[in-house]
């Protein structure tokens, strides 16, 4: 079985949100969920550690998430909604802590270099069940981020991948279910971004602050879990434009298991999930590799479990561990080995050796 490497998981956002013990089986978390109501995906679990190490998970990109929103008694999203900047930092703060807990017990390790990445590659090699999940820290949105002097004290922390938009208006960009461009404070954070090597995600910015971003930052740009608009026309995915200019860059899509953003129409309680299988996922895949003329920019980058669980992924997918499924397409579409090899692990692999510090 290939190793993985997952650009987009919320682990520490699922633990201390909705109180998810991550270290325990996918059926024990079931279990301890079951009867439970109060938000979608309760009881549906598909990531925990020991599934992601069934799953053969050399590295992921663990997420920090907080939002701030001045209005958030109108929005339902506890679980993501802060009054302001400063509680969404705190937020986040104590969701690095969360990943911090669990390197001091061994069940993580955070990877700052690209030395590191090398270190922990070759660990797994040796001994792949004997080595902690390896991550890299990403933020998905930047509102724990209170100003462009705060990016030093993020990237010290281990900070290296970081959007700057979620969903609606954040302090820097708008994001998905909203369109507008990057605020004025946008550029001061790009700038000290640039300056410390911090990775710019693109994904879930609007069209107006994503080619705003794109023109202003000059640094290494990816799209940690996107996919095309040109087979599901929503504006949460990006457009071949887009897409291209990510390549350009060298960036590298992940590809994402949300099943909305894999067919379209799919509507929740309503479509079954059933309809859509790994071979959208290769859709998505597949159309990246067209427009780029390789396969090396296409990736995985799941987001299984954020927010959601098996009632809105694919229906052939139970856990994190059924992303395997996806290589037994691809090679039904004729993908060689080593093209599968980079869409599960490669592309990222060789995109952070080139793009993290030394």
């Amino acid at each position: 079985m290939r190793y993985l490497i997952d650009s987009h998981l919320d682990l520490s956002w699922n633990a201390m949100s909705w109180n998810r013990d991550i270290t325990k089986s996918i059926a024990h978390i079931r279990a301890a969920e079951r009867g439970m109501d109060d938000t979608q995906g309760r009881d549906l679990a598909t990531v925990s550690l020991p599934e992601m190490k069934r799953a053969k998970m050399a590295v992921c990109f663990a997420t920090l998430l907080a939002r701030a929103k001045s209005e958030v008694l109108s929005w339902k999203r506890v679980d993501l909604d802060f009054r302001n900047q400063e509680i969404a930092n705190a937020t986040a703060v104590g969701q690095l802590q969360y990943y911090h807990i669990l390197e001091s017990q061994g069940a993580m390790r955070q990877l700052f270099t690209a030395s590191d990445l090398k270190s922990h590659w070759a660990a797994c090699e040796k001994d792949f069940d004997a080595q902690p999940q390896g991550y890299f820290l990403a933020m998905e949105g930047a509102d724990p981020i209170l100003n462009a002097d705060d990016i030093k004290v993020w990237w010290d922390r281990g900070l290296r991948l970081l959007g700057l938009s979620h969903y609606g208006a954040s302090a820097y960009a708008v994001g998905t279910n909203a369109s507008g461009p990057l605020t004025s404070r946008a550029p001061a954070v790009l700038k000290a971004m640039e300056e410390v090597g911090m990775i710019l995600d693109m994904t879930h910015m609007s069209d107006p602050s994503f080619f705003q971003a794109i023109d202003l930052f000059g640094g290494r740009i990816h799209a940690s879990h996107n996919n095309c608009r040109s087979l599901v026309n929503d504006e949460r995915q990006f457009t071949d434009e887009q897409l291209r200019m990510i390549i350009e860059r060298d960036g590298v899509i992940g590809a994402v298991m949300d099943t909305w953003m894999l067919m379209p129409g799919w509507v929740l309680g309503k479509t079954s999930r059933d309809l859509v299988t790994m071979e959208n996922v290769a859709d998505h895949i597949d159309h990246i590799c067209q427009l780029a003329g390789n396969c090396n920019h296409a990736a995985i980058g799941s987001d299984l479990d954020g927010g959601y669980g098996t009632e809105q992924s694919p229906g052939d997918i139970e856990t994190i561990y059924d992303l395997h499924k996806l290589e037994v397409v691809l090679e039904s579409r004729g993908y060689k080995s080593e093209d599968i090899d980079k869409v599960f692990f490669g592309n990222w692999k060789r995109f952070l050796l080139e793009a993290m510090p030394a």
